[in-house]
């Protein structure tokens, strides 16, 4: 099984695990089509041009909210990505897909018609529950008897889960997110600066807070005057960032609070004794492991990769045989 691959289908980014190179490719999960039939580009090339195309261009995210919401784009993507990770030449290759717990048995068989459908000689084609795969990725013994909490912030989502024996005990899918804080960041600067930033400008702020915090320098950004129209510049204090970012945080805080205490006894003492397990690309957010090591009084364990754990357990799926079992198939479910 040397050409295999694993899947993690993130909204804003694509994270895919070749045994074969035993590296993971982190690509923008976005299509940029012109004329509405066109592929002009894909993955990092098409989020180069986001916000900027001019209206003939269509460029979009085919995964919302956990859930494949384009299949027939996200197809062609997952094509595309693969045929460049084996150099143009498609060879069968096995795979396991990442889907969320907490979604139904239609949205979970939509990721294994993905890969059938994707025509990239997919032989053997599993799926993974992500929080297990996170956990794996966090080198962790998830089929062990010990209870394990993994919260990974996602792009538009939060994913709650308790993992024991390999399996999930508990799992909830909130809808909060860095885009979510990304949001909360362009309301701040047009109500309190009257300038009008995207999404890009938003996410620049959110991911360099920390470096600017530690220097004492404000975030200097750009956008349009609310009020002229013109293009200009403002220096945002990162403190009132990070004041406006707690209403979010607040809001994971209060669903860990209420999973923990939904937790049986004996997972929840090992939860209390090991803490709490935290991942995700938007997971690295200024102030955001504080607030839940605050909230809840547990101990925040961060992982170094929080972009790729859910990719790195895929990847010791294929390659370790003890974990192999994890995997499971979708392809009786009903459609």
């Amino acid at each position: 099984m040397s050409n295999a691959f694993g899947i993690d289908l993130g909204t804003n980014n694509i994270k895919i695990y070749s045994l074969a190179t035993d590296d993971i490719m982190v690509q923008k999960n976005l299509i940029a089509i012109q004329n509405k039939n066109t592929i002009f580009a894909y993955g990092d090339s098409a989020y180069d041009m986001y916000e900027k195309a001019p209206a003939n261009f269509d460029i979009t995210f085919p995964v919302n909210n956990g859930v494949i919401s384009d299949l027939n784009n996200m197809e062609t993507l997952i094509k595309f990505f693969i045929s460049d990770l084996q150099e143009g030449q498609l060879k069968p290759a096995d795979f396991i897909v990442a889907v969320p717990t907490d979604i139904t048995d239609v949205e979970k068989r939509a990721f294994y018609d993905l890969i059938k459908e994707a025509n990239v000689k997919g032989k053997k084609i599993l799926v993974a529950d992500k929080a297990v795969a996170d956990g794996l990725g966090m080198g962790l013994d998830v089929k062990s008897t010990q209870g394990i909490m993994v919260i990974d912030v996602g792009y538009e989502t939060t994913e709650i889960s308790v993992i024991s024996l390999g399996g999930i005990v508990l799992n909830r899918l909130l809808n909060v997110g860095g885009l979510a804080f990304d949001e909360n960041i362009k309301s701040l600067v047009r109500n309190d600066f009257h300038l009008h930033i995207g999404n890009k400008s938003a996410e620049f702020i959110k991911c360099s807070l920390s470096e600017h915090e530690a220097a004492g320098k404000p975030v200097t950004v750009y956008g349009r005057d609310v009020v002229t129209g013109l293009p200009v510049e403002r220096d945002i204090p990162t403190e009132l960032v990070d004041k406006s970012l707690m209403t979010e945080f607040e809001k994971i805080v209060d669903a860990i609070k209420v999973y923990l205490d939904l937790t049986p006894p004996e997972l929840a003492a090992d939860i209390y004794k090991n803490g709490i397990y935290l991942t995700g690309g938007a997971s690295q957010v200024n102030h955001l492991i504080e607030a839940i090591a605050n909230g809840t009084k547990l101990k925040v364990n961060a992982t170094s990769n929080p972009m790729t754990t859910v990719a790195e357990g895929l990847g010791r799926m294929l390659k370790e045989s003890y974990y192999q079992s994890i995997a499971y198939s979708v392809e009786g479910m009903s459609k």
